[in-house]
């Protein structure tokens, strides 16, 4: 069942409107007890977040990271024990 505000509670509490509308809810918006409005989810408007990803960089809002190659990463310190030393800190 949808849940019913009026225009001044809508206007007050938009963010709350918004989050049950995401989360697929439908609501409904009277003026003076008369329902005038209904906020509902778009159809079809969940998408893959390799779509968002695509349309975020064909918006030039985002870049891909340049590949790496296998193997390019080297460790930052060669001293071993590093796990050794900082659990025996920890004591």
């Amino acid at each position: 069942m949808a849940e019913t505000y009026s225009t001044y509670e809508a206007k007050a509490k938009f963010s709350e409107v918004m989050r049950k509308v995401r989360a697929g809810q439908h609501v409904i918006i009277e003026y003076r007890g008369d329902p005038i409005a209904e906020i509902k989810p778009i159809e079809g408007a969940a998408t893959t977040l390799e779509k968002t990803m695509a349309r975020l960089e064909d918006h030039g809002i985002i870049s891909r990271a340049p590949r790496r190659a296998a193997g390019a990463f080297r460790p930052l310190r060669k001293r071993p024990g590093a796990l050794k030393r900082f659990l025996e800190s920890r004591e």
